[in-house]
């Protein structure tokens, strides 16, 4: 019970690190779906799709090694090694790609059909967030949380503070102001966006520099080579993961026709941030259950309470699904401002399915993390990937944005299953089966038959979340009133 108590302690430090700046972010959706602030729902689907590209480099340039930091961190006995080998690994290899990116930036924009000034931007943020990675990994590593979670809630309140500067004052004040008439340009949105976040994440790299103060650079390479094996299968993780997540926009542009795909891809984009609360919850999580696994991993009996964590895990997990599908359309216009991106609805309960099984399969995973069996994770997540393409490109020319939705689900369901048979073979957890199975069964259920049969009947979604929360508190009673005496 101590232990779960502090699990959930490091949770609510991180999902404040988390959630909360994801809330603020959260803003920018209804800031660029008012009508207005970009020119129309092609604009911001052509913003989404930088960002896809964005996901998948950052991963790139991460190439696993935050989590190959974690597993040496707890694993050697000299941590300085491991910090400064860590981060003199991820200096040199983003210098060799800021350089190699810049001398080619050309013909990459070129390549992926976007303007030159996007990646120009693109490569000095990619540059920055990658420089932060092992500073904020020792930050979890060494408990520090609260320390973490202002640095990442500040990041996040200069860019969304920067956005709306650039896309609503800036050009009133240009028009009654010469100094900023000389940063104001019409018609250059986009590039804002992209200018806010070079500038947060510059703020976030100053804020952290302390630890590069610090550093001792001393590089062990027979370390190095031991971190990268153990990296490596999480890069090709990462890399379907990216594939999963988000290369379903960028699938959209290539296969719809030009002249409604970035409509599409912004409509599904915009209908895909509803999944935000239980993408939220799970990315919280996961922030606290990771250092966890490791810390844990030599305790007695850990698999009992890891059993648990999962089991716990679902259970809100299926309250959050359910609740979130029954009041949808009483949540999108706070949301998603402009009634053009409601067309794509429909997408929402299988995107929040979909990252509900996503935050179990990140549950499901500790076996193949704590016993260095990390290559089935990339194996898992490239067959996830693989699923995810293969149906995208049958689906889309079909179904559009619903063909990438049901993609999505099947992509990280099928991530789970495996996840939790291989796992049954080289790790065995007492996972209690007939209770996880039936808080997903019967969310999804209900979940499904108030979406698609009784959208706008609030009587029976509510009655439906009712009936739920009484199978969960009933079979739940003992841990909530173990948790009220403590």
């Amino acid at each position: 019970m101590s232990a779960l108590k502090s699990l959930f302690k490091q949770t609510a430090i991180y999902g404040l690190a988390t959630v909360l700046p994801r809330m603020l972010s959260f803003l920018l959706v209804p800031l660029y779906t008012t009508q207005g602030v970009l020119s129309s729902v092609a604009e911001y689907g052509k913003v989404t799709i930088i960002f896809s590209y964005f996901v998948l480099f950052n991963v790139v340039l991460a190439y696993g090694m935050e989590t190959a930091f974690f597993r040496f961190y707890n694993k050697e006995s000299n941590k300085a090694t491991v910090i400064s080998t860590s981060s003199i690994s991820l200096m040199l290899s983003t210098l060799a790609f800021v350089m190699i990116a810049l001398l080619f930036q050309n013909q990459i924009a070129n390549a992926i059909n976007l303007n030159v000034s996007y990646i120009n931007l693109v490569i000095w943020i990619l540059m920055l967030d990658a420089l932060v990675i092992v500073p904020f990994a020792w930050l979890r590593a060494t408990q520090q949380p609260m320390k973490y979670a202002v640095i990442k809630i500040l990041n996040v309140a200069i860019n969304i503070g920067l956005n709306l500067f650039f896309l609503l004052a800036l050009e009133d004040l240009a028009a009654n102001s010469g100094f900023f008439q000389a940063i104001y340009k019409p018609n250059f949105e986009v590039n804002y966006i992209f200018i806010a976040n070079l500038i947060a994440s510059l703020v976030t790299l100053l804020l952290m520099s302390p630890f590069y103060v610090k550093l001792k650079f001393s590089f062990n390479t027979r370390l190095w080579k031991q971190m990268l094996k153990y990296a490596i299968p999480v890069l090709i993780a990462g890399v379907a993961f990216s594939i999963n997540e988000t290369f379903d926009r960028i699938l959209l542009d290539y296969l719809l026709p030009p002249d409604i795909a970035k409509t599409e891809i912004g409509m599904y984009s915009a209908c895909y941030k509803l999944a935000l609360f239980m993408t939220l919850f799970a990315t919280a999580y996961r922030l606290g259950i990771e250092p966890f696994f490791f810390s844990h991993a030599n305790t007695q009996n850990p698999q009992k309470n890891y059993a648990k964590i999962l089991e716990l895990f679902v259970a809100f997990g299926s309250v959050i699904l359910l609740s979130v599908v029954v009041f949808a359309d009483i949540i999108k216009p706070f949301i998603i401002r402009s009634e053009a991106y409601w067309e794509a609805m429909w997408v929402v309960p299988f995107i929040l399915l979909a990252n509900f099984c996503l935050g179990i399969y990140h549950n499901l995973s500790v076996w193949y993390k704590i016993t260095d069996r990390t290559k089935f994770g990339a194996y898992i997540s490239v067959v996830g990937a693989i699923v995810t393409l293969i149906l995208n490109f049958w689906l889309i020319p079909i179904m559009s944005y619903r063909g990438s939705a049901i993609a999505t689900l099947s992509a990280y369901a099928l991530m789970m299953l495996l996840s939790y048979f291989f796992g049954r073979k080289y790790y065995p957890i007492p996972y209690n089966l007939n209770k996880i199975g039936l808080y997903l069964v019967l969310s999804t259920t209900l979940s499904f038959i108030s979406f698609y049969l009784y959208r706008t009947n609030y009587f029976v979604g509510i009655a439906m979340l009712f009936v739920f929360l009484g199978v969960v508190i009933h079979f739940e009673k003992n841990l909530i009133r173990q948790f009220i005496k403590r």
